[in-house]
């Protein structure tokens, strides 16, 4: 698939590129897309969820009165679940929600995912940007002449570039990625992917792989 290289007022530059077919030309699998943003959602919980059991709550651990021979029913200490500030049955406790994925899956879940945005022209080619000073403005004057009327964002770089982080970091529905940080949930996440000219001449398999 062939795309024009545009400059930062959003014009076409008379280049073009060749986006590798390898990459954005697969027959997408949706169930790897699915795994691999579950994996991503997953890993964000904290697990810090807790509740006391009957042994964590306050309270004495004395009968409350003898077996046999009240006219009521048997029962515990205080702490028993089914009296008000007792212990809770079965209540959540920490515990990691991550889950492990082979990482031909994931390669392929991003893959499937570049595809798609390929397929529907969500994938913009920007010349490589020469930014001296961090400047928020006059980048985010330039995301509104690439995206059209997308809100949501992501630029990818081949490499890090301090001027073109900290000028977007503070745009909302902006995100600035590294070549080889991308993930499937921020591809899928993004309405448009921006990649800088010298980011698809380095665009290959080895450099989307997962470390």
């Amino acid at each position: 698939m062939t795309v024009d290289v545009l400059n930062i007022r959003g014009e076409k530059t008379g280049r073009s590129v060749e986006l590798p077919a390898d990459i954005f030309g697969i027959e997408p699998n949706d169930h790897c897309i699915y795994l691999a943003v579950k994996q991503y959602m997953a890993a964000q919980r904290q697990g810090t969820h807790k509740t006391k059991g009957r042994s964590e709550v306050q309270g004495s651990s004395k009968k409350l009165h003898k077996q046999k021979g009240t006219g009521g029913s048997r029962k515990g200490n205080i702490r028993n679940p089914l009296y008000k500030g007792g212990g809770t049955m079965f209540g959540p406790k920490p515990h990691s929600y991550t889950f492990k994925l082979n990482r031909q899956v994931k390669n392929i879940a991003k893959m499937s995912a570049l595809t798609y945005k390929a397929r529907e022209s969500k994938v913009v080619v920007v010349e490589d940007l020469a930014i001296s000073t961090p400047r928020t403005k006059d980048f985010a004057g330039m995301l509104n002449a690439l995206k059209g009327e997308s809100r949501k964002t992501m630029m990818v770089l081949p490499a890090y570039d301090q001027n073109v982080y900290l000028s977007g970091r503070n745009i909302a529905s902006h995100k600035t990625a590294l070549l080889h940080d991308i993930n499937t949930y921020d591809i899928t996440n993004a309405n448009v992917l921006i990649f800088t000219e010298s980011a698809v001449s380095k665009l290959n398999e080895a450099e989307l792989a997962e470390a």
